[in-house]
């Protein structure tokens, strides 16, 4: 792939991550009842899905500053972790998949934006 049409493909993934990030961290600061039903299932408090909605609404602005966007991927990369272990050990393996997913796409992203 050409430098042009990798760094298109960089800002692409990365502005539909932010998007991805900003809407489900917007949803769980604003107390939308699937987020809090979701936390409160799987025995999480009210603090840690502000917690968590919070690093996703930072991680979707950072993801768009090519500076920070490493740091980004890798703190939301940890959310996901997080998110897939809950699923696994609530025996949900197929909710698991989509942060697994993101995970990988947010370690490519990482992988992409590093210094060179």
């Amino acid at each position: 792939m050409t430098g042009r049409g990798k760094t298109i493909v960089i800002w692409v993934v990365s502005g539909l991550l932010a998007l991805l990030y900003l809407t489900s961290g917007g949803m769980k600061l604003a107390g939308a009842q699937p987020a809090i039903e979701s936390f409160t299932r799987y025995g999480y408090s009210a603090w840690f899905r502000l917690l968590i909605g919070a690093i996703e609404i930072v991680g979707a602005f950072l993801l768009l500053v090519p500076r920070t966007s490493g740091y980004a991927a890798t703190a939301l990369g940890v959310v996901m972790i997080g998110a897939a272990y809950t699923h696994l050990v609530n025996a949900e393996a197929s909710r698991a998949l989509l942060p697994v997913l993101l995970l990988v796409v947010l370690s490519v992203l990482a992988y992409a934006r590093r210094p060179e």
